[in-house]
């Protein structure tokens, strides 16, 4: 049977937005970020990180790094009693010289890439899922995954939410943060299975 998920963005969601950081302790996890994903735990979603990093593919770290920090982000959360199931990233830069990433992809957000891997690899209901994060890729991602998107004021949120509100398309849910996020995604987990 196929369950829902919650999709988080990684950097201004989880984590400060340290631009291209390519070590673990060039990361700051928000405080909030464990309590809210051990309340979704608690729930039985399943936390699936979906991110973009072009970084790889523009020479800043490199995949290895990547691998590393996100076990260390796991083995935090873990350490905090919170669990993230899975990580998928984009590595590609279109103009990336290294032919391994410089091409066009279906796995950067906003396209549905990275979700319907996760969706195909952890037998995952895209429909009953959510995507929380703090950009309008992020947003517009959720949209073409078929999630409920929910859009948080920290990282690029407010600027995000200022040209979400100028487009046409409806707004997403808004949260101050990832706890707060955490907190509707939980209330209309109630209401839905009444």
């Amino acid at each position: 049977m196929k369950r829902p998920a919650v999709f988080l963005d990684r950097d201004g969601t989880i984590v400060d937005d340290a631009g291209y950081a390519s070590r673990f302790d060039q990361m700051a996890i928000f405080p909030q970020s464990f309590e809210a994903v051990r309340r979704l735990n608690e729930a039985g979603l399943t936390v699936v990180v979906v991110t973009n990093q072009s970084g790889i593919g523009r020479g800043y770290l490199t995949e290895d790094e990547l691998a590393d920090i996100h076990s260390r982000l796991a083995g935090a959360f873990a350490a905090a009693g919170a669990r993230l199931d899975a990580f998928y990233s984009c590595p590609h830069f279109a103009a990336s010289r290294d032919p391994r990433y410089g091409r066009d992809c279906r796995c950067r957000k906003p396209l549905p890439g990275l979700g319907l891997q996760a969706a195909a690899d952890l037998s995952l209901d895209l429909a009953r899922s959510y995507m929380v994060g703090d950009k309008a890729d992020d947003i517009r991602f959720a949209r073409a995954i078929g999630a409920t998107p929910v859009l948080v004021l920290t990282g690029y949120g407010r600027g995000a939410r200022d040209l979400l509100e100028k487009g046409t398309d409806p707004l997403p849910a808004v949260a101050a943060d990832i706890l707060e996020a955490a907190g509707w995604i939980l209330t209309r987990e109630k209401s839905v299975r009444k």
